[in-house]
């Protein structure tokens, strides 16, 4: 296939774009390269992926999403096959501090790659959505099929809205589209906002590390391979119509039009402190904690239902969260030759 990428230097980005690449694949990957976090990291990544690519299948482009015209040009020149958009403003607690930014990107942004599927017969748009839309839901697990009308940031708001748009453009449209709710996703490379490189830098630094919540969070932690295995599965299955879907008991994670939701987490949330236990043993050092309280935009707990994807892909994360911050922390060590 030709693929999309959007926010092919980021986290998840560059490692789906190996994987696809190393399967024969041709990518073009963008990215507005901007300064949320050091560029120098999102360009390390690139560079990893040139360096992983002897045929020479993907294609970096600088570009923005908001950028109306450079997008319409990009899917007008390549004819793409399918789409992925993993390209977001990201972070529930920046988006506490910089709203618009949100608006821009991940609304603005979303609806000019879903004109550009639409006017280039693109076979499969697959996008990232979050956790955080479950918001004020408090039924555990959380399943694709409970309302999600609660988001408690505009980041999720923004990742929900991201879902409705993409359910108009299969309804009007036709177009195969599929949302990814990703959990908490951790590994090497992972972004410098994210707690596990946060405490991993602060303990090495003998700094202390903020813990909200006192502790008590669960999350769902996903490891990336894992997360990029369930993505691309998913890319090569489009969605399809649900023809058992009944409009007077409407379930939220499918449709009669091409749209499908998908959670992809770990189904095996841990607490907070068992976490930061792990980390504490593979840098073999003990946190200094500030214990805080619970932070505004924050959800106590994220249990992903993964059942549907397992049923229609055969997905399976497999990466215990030892393992997986162990990775970390080794990538980290080199990475800043500590």
């Amino acid at each position: 296939m030709k693929v999309l990428v959007t926010g092919a230097a980021g986290f998840i980005g560059s490692k789906l774009s190996e994987v696809l690449i190393a399967r024969g694949d041709t990518v073009i990957g963008i990215d507005n390269m901007n300064d949320y976090y050091e560029v120098s990291l999102k360009e390390a990544r690139l560079d990893r992926i040139a360096s992983n690519d002897p045929n020479h299948l993907f294609k970096y482009i600088k570009l923005d999403l908001a950028d109306k015209e450079g997008i319409e040009a990009l899917f007008a020149d390549e004819k793409f096959d399918g789409v992925v958009n993993l390209a977001a403003q990201a972070g529930v607690r920046y988006s506490l501090e910089n709203p618009l930014a949100y608006v821009e990107s991940n609304i603005t942004g979303f609806a000019h790659l879903l004109e550009g599927c639409r006017h280039n017969e693109v076979k499969h748009f697959v996008y990232a959505s979050s956790s955080s839309v479950y918001g004020a839901n408090r039924t555990i697990p959380y399943s694709v099929h409970h309302n999600v009308d609660h988001p408690m940031s505009l980041y999720a708001a923004s990742k929900k809205s991201n879902e409705l748009m993409a359910h108009t453009y299969s309804h009007l449209y036709q177009i195969p589209t599929t949302g990814l709710r990703f959990f908490t996703v951790y590994g090497p490379w992972t972004r410098p906002d994210m707690a596990l490189f946060k405490f991993t830098k602060a303990i090495l630094e003998d700094k202390p590390i903020d813990v909200f919540n006192y502790g008590k969070h669960r999350r769902d932690f996903t490891y990336i391979d894992d997360i990029v295995e369930g993505v691309v599965r998913v890319l090569d299955k489009p969605a399809q119509a649900n023809p058992n879907w009944d409009g007077k008991n409407p379930d939220p994670s499918s449709s009669v039009a091409p749209w499908r939701i998908y959670n992809i987490g770990n189904q095996k949330p841990i607490e907070l402190m068992d976490y930061i236990a792990a980390i504490e043993k593979h840098v073999g050092k003990t946190a200094k904690k500030n214990m805080l309280p619970l932070q505004a935009g924050d959800v106590l707990e994220t249990y992903a239902d993964v059942s549907d994807l397992v049923e229609d892909v055969d997905y399976h994360p497999s990466t215990p969260v030892d393992e997986g911050v162990g990775n970390f922390v080794q990538w980290y060590r080199e990475y800043y030759q500590i």
